[in-house]
């Protein structure tokens, strides 16, 4: 028998007796409690237990979602809500890491500016909207200038905390092997900050999200998301505020997918590394 064919039937062999990969169910456990709240919600749509003005029906819900959709009223108010979102997520992050920076490297920065921003942020994010209205208008400008501050804290928390709690041990090992401070920055401080400052990103990145959706509720002025549950609620079209709650989850949860696995490839890239 040749030896290609001794390996075909090993290999085959060794496959049939290993055991099979169990199942992964834990990926599908996080959909019972929606399912169970869906079923129920027909079912008492179904009997009519509850005024069908205040609790419409799925069918309802689902005609509805296709009248935005085909209408292209969904993608409108989207794209509109997104576009502010990526804006104020964008500067929100990037000020903030440059902020995070300076207040975790630099001793007599934080000192100065550390209790003045530890100020800042006990103040509430809705409580700046009266002076952002007075100052920026209720136009996008306004919208984006608060969802900015919205992701700037948890960006400059967490890039503060990540690089003063570097382990003082790698900070040694730097110090040994003779690296400048350029070096010690790039190989070692920022390296090992990484994980917290992806968590101040993650944060960010939700909380300008849901910050959206109060903004186009208070500053009302424009398209959005929140524009179409006002719009609802003002016409008591109670399918379409469940509708724009539904995808407002739904992009909610999109976000949070795509940010863990983005953070798990983080994890593998600086395992590596």
């Amino acid at each position: 028998m040749s030896a290609p064919a001794s390996l075909s039937r090993d290999a085959a062999e060794l496959a049939a007796v290993q055991p099979l990969r169990p199942v992964d169910r834990s990926r599908w456990r996080g959909l019972v409690l929606p399912a169970v709240a869906i079923a129920l919600w027909a079912l008492l749509s179904w009997l009519d237990v509850v005024n069908s003005a205040l609790l419409v029906s799925p069918q309802k819900v689902l005609a509805t979602a296709a009248d935005q959709i085909v209408s292209g009223r969904l993608w409108r108010a989207l794209s509109a809500s997104l576009a502010r979102e990526a804006t104020g997520f964008l500067i929100g992050t990037a000020s903030g890491l440059v902020l995070g920076a300076l207040l975790g490297l630099w001793p007599l920065f934080n000192r100065i500016v550390g209790p003045s921003f530890n100020t800042f942020k006990q103040i509430s994010l809705f409580a700046w909207i009266p002076l952002i209205s007075v100052w920026f208008g209720l136009g996008d400008v306004a919208k984006v200038v608060f969802l900015s501050l919205a992701a700037l804290v948890p960006v400059v928390v967490n890039t503060c905390d990540g690089i003063r709690t570097v382990p003082p041990a790698l900070l040694e090992v730097a110090r040994v092997y003779g690296f400048t401070r350029w070096q010690t920055l790039t190989q070692v401080v920022l390296p090992a900050a990484l994980p917290a400052i992806f968590t101040g990103v993650y944060l960010a990145l939700i909380y300008s999200w849901l910050a959206t959706i109060g903004a186009e509720y208070l500053l009302v002025a424009g398209k959005g998301i929140g524009n179409t549950l006002i719009e609802g609620s003002e016409h008591f079209q109670m399918d379409l505020v469940i509708f724009g709650m539904f995808v407002i989850g739904l992009v909610g949860w999109l976000m949070n997918a795509s940010a863990r696995a983005l953070e798990r490839r983080l994890a593998r890239w600086t395992g590596r590394a």
